[in-house]
């Protein structure tokens, strides 16, 4: 186990319009704000055509190959993430978002594009005080948070 302290710094209460690629809006955002670490909840609708990365084909087989799953419908969604910068500076958005219609859940990571249906509640939660970054894993090939 790694951890480090933080403080919380300011919070911003984000409305996402129909259309905007979740990630790519909320790191703009964060750069924009001059945000270098946050934790975020988020809550509304997913497009069809939305792309969540929903596991490994296998569970301890290197190298990882990650599963994708193409939403079908709009979705009600939910989620929870965090914001941290890699080696290079550049912030990355790491969330898993729960993704229903009907009786029908879908749970993955957003990062290979999840597409605002209608409109999309977040709250971000900047984060202070810390040096806490991702860095690049030789073994999972992931960027791991380095605490």
């Amino acid at each position: 186990m790694q951890y480090s302290e933080a403080q919380q710094g300011r919070t911003f209460i984000i409305r996402l319009e129909d259309g905007e690629i979740v990630h790519e809006t909320i790191e703009r955002f964060a750069t924009d704000m001059g945000i270098t670490r946050a934790a975020l909840i988020i809550l509304g609708g997913a497009d069809k055509g939305s792309t969540l990365v929903v596991g490994p084909r296998e569970s301890r087989t290197l190298p990882v190959m990650p599963m994708q799953h193409e939403l079908y419908e709009a979705h009600e969604v939910t989620g929870t993430g965090t914001l941290f910068p890699d080696e290079n500076g550049k912030l990355l958005l790491h969330l898993h978002m729960a993704c229903g219609r009907e009786e029908n859940t879908v749970t993955g990571c957003i990062r290979e594009g999840v597409k605002v249906w209608r409109v999309m509640e977040v709250i971000m939660f900047e984060l202070t005080g810390t040096s806490a970054s991702r860095r690049p894993d030789p073994e999972t090939g992931f960027k791991l948070l380095e605490a």
